[in-house]
């Protein structure tokens, strides 16, 4: 989507403030950074053939991202968000999103149905498919039947899935129905990176114990529990704090970034503490930082680990 970030100090937004147009949402910011840590990314999503919608493509572009699963609805544009922080850094949002392009990836039919067989078939082969439970929330039934379907697809032909349990409650009509796509998302996962604030929303666990036992008896065989502040909880039940307590600028991205540092290290053969450990210092780089995806600097910790960690 496209994003709007307050400029200027934290912590209220008096009416003159400054605001900066950029671009985001969870699943993106994820793909900017894995592609940022050297890995080939394609993005599938629907965007217009609005001027907007061709400036997110050039610079998604320039972020390294292969952008040719991009559909291009003919009727319908970008969604936007605007992101408030307070002097804490913890933000909160309002969303303009309802007709998005994006809510119509799966729509087919005359509109796109050349362009989604060719994703489609494309995606099938990846060697990670990266999802979350925003994927879902903002599609209808049978779009979320065909994005379960597609990871299904990836799995049968030896590709890694892999599911962020993001719940957002304003994007789902009751919460019933969102543990019910959680839990069927869950099955298809082979990487599972809950956060525990969300689990305890949907679902009631409220211990990283039980969000990892409830995420592996449904099929997901790793399982990161993530902790905000606290770190996260690896697969072999060990927690793993970051390495240094910050006061955040804005803590808008930073699951998305654990997410990508984490997701980095385990497709290049790392074990998951190390991956962890990337995931806690490229989300410690983002929320010192305002917006989702900060440009890139000096101090960015992109380098790929120097060598592969054992697996626990």
């Amino acid at each position: 989507m496209l994003e709007l970030s307050q400029m200027g100090e934290p912590g209220g937004v008096p009416a003159d403030t400054a605001w900066r147009m950029g671009y985001g949402g969870d699943t993106l910011n994820t793909a900017i950074h894995l592609a940022r840590f050297g890995h080939d990314v394609a993005y599938m999503t629907a965007l217009g053939t609005d001027g907007l919608s061709g400036d997110l493509v050039e610079k998604w572009q320039a972020q390294g991202l292969d952008c040719s699963l991009v559909l291009r609805h003919p009727t319908r544009q970008p969604g936007l968000y605007a992101i408030a922080t307070d002097d804490a850094g913890e933000r909160t949002f309002s969303y303009w999103r309802d007709t998005s392009a994006a809510r119509a990836l799966f729509e087919g039919g005359p509109v796109m149905g050349e362009a989604l067989a060719r994703a489609r078939a494309e995606v099938g082969g990846a060697d990670l498919l990266s999802f979350s439970l925003i994927s879902l929330a903002i599609l209808p039934d049978t779009g979320r039947e065909a994005l379960l379907d597609l990871a299904r697809d990836v799995r049968a032909k030896g590709g890694k899935v892999a599911l962020d349990g993001n719940y957002r409650a304003r994007l789902w009509g009751d919460v019933a129905t969102a543990r019910h796509w959680r839990d069927a998302a869950i099955a298809v996962a082979d990487f599972g990176l809950p956060t525990l604030e969300d689990e305890t929303q949907i679902s009631g666990e409220d211990t990283a114990e039980a969000v990892a036992a409830h995420w592996q008896e449904l099929g997901c065989g790793e399982t990161v529990v993530k902790l905000g502040a606290q770190g996260c909880r690896l697969p072999d039940g060990t927690l793993l704090a970051p390495p240094q307590r910050l006061d955040p600028v804005d803590t808008s991205g930073a699951g998305d970034a654990f997410n990508a540092g984490y997701l980095a290290g385990r497709l290049r053969g790392i074990g998951p503490a190390s991956s962890a450990a990337a995931g806690h210092a490229i989300a410690g780089w983002v929320i010192m930082r305002r917006g989702a995806i900060p440009d890139r600097d000096h101090g960015a910790p992109y380098g790929a680990p120097a060598a592969a960690a054992p697996s626990g």
